[in-house]
């Protein structure tokens, strides 16, 4: 008994042998009672027949009574009742040999003989009625023949009448007896079943106290070391009380434990090393990022000082070509490079103003005045600024009337100067584009404007060219531009409270290129011709 093996053998087949038990029990009873049913069965199908063949006897009495009569019936009704008659004797005396022979014995041969004597006078009844018959028919008095089968029918119920009081007394008493079999088998099994279910219970209590309940307590004891091992008590030892399984279990327990105690030891000192490289990690770390402020301040500042140191230049040169070309003193031959420094001026000068607008809105310095703007007002002027640049560079641009003027809260000058950039951003960037259209329309309670051109559409990381200094290439020579159009617009429509998206249109369809929507929140909606 000193493995487990051992006892959950036992236990195991302390309970087949139970079930083995149990089962042989019921097998036997099942068999007992399957028995007695039959033989209950058997007796009781005789006694129908042996009904039957009462019947048949009356009928054969009948039609010997009209065979004889003045005016006799059917001719075959006595032969027929003669065959009925015979055929229930012949069922009775099968029934009585199949108990005999078969369903284990139900009638031993005694019985089977007190049955067949009754069963032979019958038979001779039957017979000695027959010729009596027979006789009295050849009678020719009618007076004569009446009295005459009153005498046969008389004797013939004297004979009869006794043999199936037997056979029907001697099958009741089979079926009483079969009754009472079963009524002693049923409580004999019942005490059978008391006295197993208790040599059961008191055998499955002496399992549980001598086998299950020791295991039992051991498992909770691992249990409660498993817990407290996982609340952190890694001290905690289990006392081995056995060399069996349990046993080792408890052993590789406790050596689980001092390796966890080791390996606790281990890591903490690891921890305290690593809090040591990491607050020196996040020194330097802090210290790193303090110097990137201190360098993106440094930009930024270096970013607008230079932005507003170069705006001074070039307002110079813009003043001088613009006196330059006004002057009658100018040669005519100097007058188309003047006109180019002044494009070219121009075109540095609004570049310089959109990084001088990215430091201060990186820097937070630009304030926004926000008034009710008529946006075909707005939207006409910053087509008509574009409109040199789309002539020169023979791209057809318009602006799409509306039946609807819209007036939204909004910096007229920014909202201006980025719708500007937008078409500037078509102008350049859509290659192979011949048209750029700008519209504006209602939408809820606000305004949507849109820039829409004819060109390829955007790539397929589009959202990437809000990001400040990204840039697109631009077709042929021209520039592409800092690359500060499109965050510059986003921040401006943020700041207004509204959203800008990015759309391209379907290659197939070639419904649109490329299309920047603008969704500006509005006040009120006033009907007027745009």
């Amino acid at each position: 008994m000193g493995s487990l093996r051992v006892r959950f053998g036992l236990l195991v087949g302390s309970a087949a042998a139970l079930v083995v038990l149990a089962a042989l029990s019921l097998y036997g009873a099942m068999h007992a009672a399957e028995r007695t049913l039959d033989a209950t069965l058997d007796a009781q199908v005789r006694l129908e027949l042996i009904a039957e063949l009462s019947g048949r006897l009356t009928e054969f009495g009948l039609a010997s009574v009209e065979a004889v009569s003045d005016n006799p019936g059917r001719p075959e009704r006595l032969t027929n009742a003669r065959n009925e008659v015979d055929r229930a004797l012949n069922a009775v005396d099968e029934g009585l040999s199949r108990a005999v022979a078969g369903a284990g014995g139900v009638l031993d041969r005694t019985q089977y003989t007190a049955r067949a004597r009754p069963l032979a006078r019958l038979r001779a009844a039957r017979a000695m009625l027959d010729r009596q018959v027979a006789q009295i028919q050849r009678e020719p008095d009618p007076g004569r023949r009446a009295d005459a089968i009153r005498g046969a029918l008389n004797a013939f119920g004297a004979v009869t009448g006794q043999p199936l009081t037997f056979l029907v007394e001697a099958e009741r008493r089979a079926v009483e007896a079969s009754a009472a079999e079963v009524r002693t088998l049923a409580a004999r099994m019942r005490g059978v079943a008391v006295a197993a279910a208790g040599l059961i219970v008191l055998l499955l209590i002496l399992l549980h106290q001598s086998l299950t309940r020791p295991i039992l307590r051991r498992i909770e004891a691992i249990r409660a070391g498993a817990a407290a091992i996982g609340r952190g008590e890694l001290d905690t030892r289990l006392t081995v009380a056995s060399r069996d399984e349990l046993g080792l279990l408890v052993a590789s327990f406790n050596r689980m434990a001092a390796r966890l105690k080791r390996r606790e030891s281990r890591v903490a000192a690891d921890r305290a090393a690593l809090e040591e490289i990491v607050a020196r990690a996040t020194a330097d770390l802090r210290g790193a990022n303090a110097r990137l402020e201190e360098i993106d301040r440094s930009r930024r500042r270096f970013f607008a000082d230079v932005s507003h140191e170069l705006r001074t230049p070039l307002t110079v040169i813009l003043g001088e070509c613009d006196l330059a070309a006004r002057s009658p003193d100018t040669p005519d031959q100097f007058r188309p490079v003047i006109a180019t420094i002044r494009k070219r001026a121009l075109r540095l000068h609004r570049r310089v103003g959109d990084m001088l607008r990215v430091a201060r809105s990186e820097s937070g310095q630009i304030a926004l005045e926000r008034r009710p703007v008529s946006l075909a007002a707005t939207l006409t002027e910053a087509v008509e600024s574009c409109a040199p640049e789309a002539k020169r560079r023979r791209i057809a641009l318009a602006l799409e009337p509306s039946a609807a003027d819209v007036e939204v809260p909004a910096d007229a000058e920014w909202l201006r100067q980025i719708v500007e950039g937008l078409i500037d951003n078509a102008l350049r960037h859509a290659a192979g584009a011949t048209r750029v259209s700008v519209g504006f329309a209602a939408s809820g309670k606000g305004a949507s404007v849109t820039v829409t051109d004819d060109g390829p559409g955007f790539p397929e990381e589009a959202d990437a060219l809000f990001e400040r200094f990204r840039r697109g290439d631009g077709p042929g020579p021209a520039p592409a531009g800092f690359g500060i159009g499109l965050a510059l617009a986003r921040w401006v429509v943020e700041r207004h409270d509204g959203a800008i998206r990015l759309e391209s249109g379907d290659p197939e369809r070639r419904d649109f290129g490329a299309r920047v929507t603008l969704e500006l929140p509005g006040e009120e909606t006033r009907e007027d011709a745009a």
